[in-house]
């Protein structure tokens, strides 16, 4: 289990040790927006799991003003979209190591919205939040579909999905409500644990076995946008991310 917070990450390691009684969790202290943290972070799972049979990216942020991180990317790009990216890549040989293996990409419905900014990809001739974080999740979808395809042959599949519209603090962040507003959002929106049970079935359903480069949403494969199927803007965002997280072999 990856988390930003020491604190906050042993606290579910905790709660998930008394819940299931199972004591194979390693807790690693991750900030998904330091790409210095994710090379640490993926050293270590490497280290302790050679053979990785299943990543989940479920990391993500929505900041309403304009902020870089110490790699000089906005942040929602940063965390969102390029701290998956450089994650897996830096795990593809554990996963191959494993044989059958899954990579889950939590991605949302407003990718249809999205839209990569080439000509100002961190938001620096203007930025709006929304927008900002659409793209990311556009580049969710983008990005499932090249590695699907760059993966064709293996034993590695990849998939992504729409979780619903969770009522999590993100909701909050998003809308722009008080975190007093999480108390309606969970009557009106679905609580974290149904949220994950897309995440849960790509992640383990034996229905999905072989399955790769799709959407889902409630479990069930769906269409994605048609920006999201553009292969030309598949291998352009694909190249982009590649130089801006520094790897040479992807």
């Amino acid at each position: 289990m990856l988390g930003r917070s020491t604190a906050k990450l042993n606290s579910a390691v905790r709660d998930i040790r008394q819940s299931t009684g199972s004591e194979q969790l390693t807790p690693i202290t991750c900030d998904l927006g330091s790409q210095r943290a994710i090379r640490n972070a993926a050293g270590d799972i490497a280290r302790l799991h050679p053979h990785l049979h299943v990543l989940v990216n479920n990391a993500g942020v929505y900041t309403r003003s304009r902020s870089v991180t110490e790699d000089g990317v906005e942040t929602q790009l940063a965390v969102n979209h390029l701290g998956p990216f450089l994650l897996t890549h830096l795990l593809l040989e554990a996963l191959r190591a494993a044989g059958a293996a899954r990579i889950v990409n939590v991605a949302s419905q407003v990718e249809g919205s999205g839209r990569i900014a080439f000509d100002d990809i961190n938001g620096e001739k203007h930025y709006d939040s929304l927008a900002a974080y659409c793209q990311t999740k556009l580049a969710n979808v983008l990005f499932t579909y090249e590695l699907a395809r760059r993966l064709e042959g293996s034993d590695v599949t990849v998939n992504c999905l729409h979780p619903g519209v969770v009522a999590t603090k993100l909701l909050n962040d998003f809308s722009g409500r008080p975190r007093a507003f999480q108390v309606v959002d969970r009557l009106r929106y679905i609580g974290p644990a149904v949220g994950a049970e897309t995440s849960v079935f790509l992640a383990s359903s034996s229905e999905v076995e072989g399955v790769t480069g799709r959407y889902y949403r409630s479990s069930r494969v769906a269409e994605s946008s048609l920006a999201s199927r553009d292969v030309g803007l598949q291998r352009r965002l694909w190249n982009l991310s590649c130089q801006l997280t520094g790897l040479t072999n992807c």
